[in-house]
């Protein structure tokens, strides 16, 4: 008997302390329900439960889980909550309250380290989005493999080397035709060889499409092309006898514009710092085997200068361009200094070819 008694006064704080957290539960419900029923009527609507779940870190849930959530908890299928339904809401399904979308953004990309931090890791891997569709890259290499083609049928080359081809002729970089300054940016239009053509597509196409679909297609392009241009501008001024074709120096710039985002998105980047690894390996170990070559293998007609110009550049502009998910002070810092520096080399590029034309080639 005085086991049953100790027993029942045992559950008696118990049930207490459950009626206590219940009560400072539908309190904070109750001031979470009044903040975002912003027109005051009492009820929940979809518009509303959308803001819930935009600010609660994840703004990339679609509308329809608001609508879902609304459909299983609105008892009186009024298509609205009043904060008793709202309540029961938070109790049957706790991912949508007490940090929802934390919670469930953790279950998809765990934390680095099992660290719980304001920033979510994987958060840019999930704001990639399928519209507007990736298909700058794709435009581009589209265009390359045509004018490879032209130039193969008209010059019955089937290995795809020999230059006198109508594209190549007019598109290549031509050191006596700098005059023709459309050079500078269309020479990534020729490739010499399938090989050459085939391996700037692949690469391209593969991290292009990537970089589309979180960046939008524009600051890409904008990427690619000065990376384009940058290998040019370096090819011109430190080997100006060189002839240059292909789009490699756009393909370097899409190479480093990946290290740059990995920079400015550190915190919101899933295994950030793999990634940086991988890419840094890339890129010193290719230029530093272009480089070797070019120095001991007089035959060797890889383009280094455009490689390392296109990188350069692809870093630079992938810091002033490309979208960074949460700006730090520093950062902004950054960002001026890519910025300017860009925009000094470019300039002393071409106010170089302007003010003295005695270091090219005369035709």
């Amino acid at each position: 008997m005085a086991r049953s008694e100790n027993n029942e006064q045992q559950a008696i704080p118990l049930q207490r302390l459950n009626t206590q957290e219940e009560t400072q539960r539908r309190q904070l419900l109750r001031r979470v329900f009044e903040k975002y029923d912003t027109n005051s009527d009492g009820y929940l609507n979809v518009r509303e439960m959308k803001r819930i779940i935009q600010e609660k870190n994840c703004p990339d849930m679609p509308e329809l889980c608001a609508k879902q959530l609304l459909k299983i908890s609105d008892v009186n299928n009024d298509g609205r909550l009043d904060f008793e339904e709202f309540y029961k809401l938070s109790i049957e399904h706790p991912y949508f309250l007490w940090k929802m979308c934390l919670q469930y953004c953790k279950v998809v990309v765990p934390n680095r380290n099992g660290v719980a931090a304001d920033v979510i890791d994987g958060e840019y891997e999930q704001s990639m989005k399928l519209w507007p569709p990736p298909l700058m890259m794709i435009i581009f290499s589209i265009l390359e493999i045509i004018f490879f083609v032209v130039d193969i049928v008209k010059t019955q080359d089937q290995n795809g080397t020999n230059t006198s081809g109508p594209m190549a002729t007019l598109f290549i970089y031509n050191p006596h035709l700098r005059h023709e300054v459309w050079r500078f940016l269309t020479y990534m239009f020729v490739h010499i060889g399938f090989m050459h053509l085939v391996m700037n597509l692949l690469v391209q196409i593969f991290l292009g499409v990537a970089l589309e679909l979180v960046h939008c297609w524009w600051r890409v392009a904008l990427v690619y092309l000065a990376g384009v241009v940058a290998g040019s501008m370096g090819t011109s001024i430190f080997t100006p006898r060189v002839f240059l074709a292909g789009a490699s120096g756009g393909v370097y710039a899409l190479i480093t514009a990946h290290i740059a985002t990995i920079v400015m998105n550190w915190k919101q980047m899933e295994y950030a710092i793999v990634q940086l690894f991988v890419f840094l390996v890339f890129c010193v170990t290719d230029l530093g085997v272009s480089i070797y070559n070019s120095i001991n293998d007089p035959l060797d007609k890889v383009g280094y200068i455009a490689h390392a110009s296109g990188a350069l550049a692809g870093f630079l502009v992938g810091i002033g361009v490309l979208r960074n998910l949460k700006v730090e002070s520093w950062e902004r810092k950054l960002w001026w200094c890519a910025v300017s520096i860009y925009f000094m080399l470019m300039g002393a590029g071409i106010m170089y070819h302007f003010l003295d034309p005695s270091h090219f080639i005369k035709s």
